[in-house]
């Protein structure tokens, strides 16, 4: 892989169209993205990420309280907002992605969960990713947190990585050493023959690191995984420590 400096993406898709069931009873009433952690929803963390990284265009697809979503980042100017609209049928991580294609253009995107929420160490890992990404090499690039650390995972992990950055998932009875973080660069070619209608982005990842062009960068700072109400009180302590 390259650390050579090279344009960032200027598109991204955000994925919110989720049900957010691991996190009621706060989401009966409305949708995830919007719960707030440090007194900002966890949608508008993403979005300044992506806006500080030099993204101008997001396409946001929405399903569950769509109308809440769309409200809340009408107003948006940075990055500009198009909302991707799954209300008919939820497509899954990777069935929203294929349709919103049209709109994300030719180049590589940023592709990212609404609800990751991260601590910065010296550079943003949106910037890392960046100028790591080589699509010569690469289907997709994705940010790894390490499973040990991390605020609030207690999963087995997703992904081994090799010394130059290739991704094997982990066995069935495995143990990982580090877990995806919701964010990634993928090329449009990645979606060529890709299912129609609801699919997962895992079958994609699967078949690209088959062809060894999966790669992984480790996460430069502090990840916080906010899937349960209780979450949300261990991550704004993890961020209140690191700004006092």
């Amino acid at each position: 892989m390259t650390n050579t400096p090279k344009q960032s993406p200027r598109s991204a898709m955000v994925l919110a169209a989720g049900l957010g069931t691991r996190m009621r009873p706060l989401t009966d009433t409305r949708p995830k993205p919007l719960i707030e952690v440090a007194g900002k929803t966890l949608l508008d963390h993403m979005l300044d990420r992506l806006a500080e990284a030099g993204v101008e265009t997001a396409m946001v697809n929405v399903h569950y309280l769509a109308e809440q979503i769309e409200r809340h980042v009408a107003a948006r100017k940075k990055p500009r907002i198009v909302i991707s609209d799954e209300r008919a049928q939820m497509l899954g991580t990777g069935g929203g992605v294929a349709k919103a294609l049209p709109h994300l253009g030719a180049s590589p995107f940023f592709h990212v969960n609404s609800d990751s929420i991260w601590i910065e160490g010296d550079t943003p890992n949106l910037a890392r990713l960046a100028a790591t990404f080589d699509p010569a090499t690469m289907d997709a690039l994705l940010l790894l947190a390490p499973t040990a650390g991390s605020v609030g995972y207690g999963g087995r992990g997703d992904f081994m990585m090799a010394p130059d950055g290739a991704l094997t998932r982990r066995g069935e009875r495995d143990v990982a050493p580090f877990v995806y973080a919701g964010a990634a660069i993928l090329t449009p070619a990645m979606f060529r023959g890709a299912p129609s209608g609801e699919f997962s982005l895992t079958a994609l990842f699967d078949r690209s690191a088959a062809a060894g062009r999966l790669h992984g960068l480790r996460l430069d700072g502090l990840w916080m995984h906010v899937g349960t109400p209780q979450a949300i009180a261990d991550a704004e302590a993890a961020i209140r420590r690191s700004t006092s």
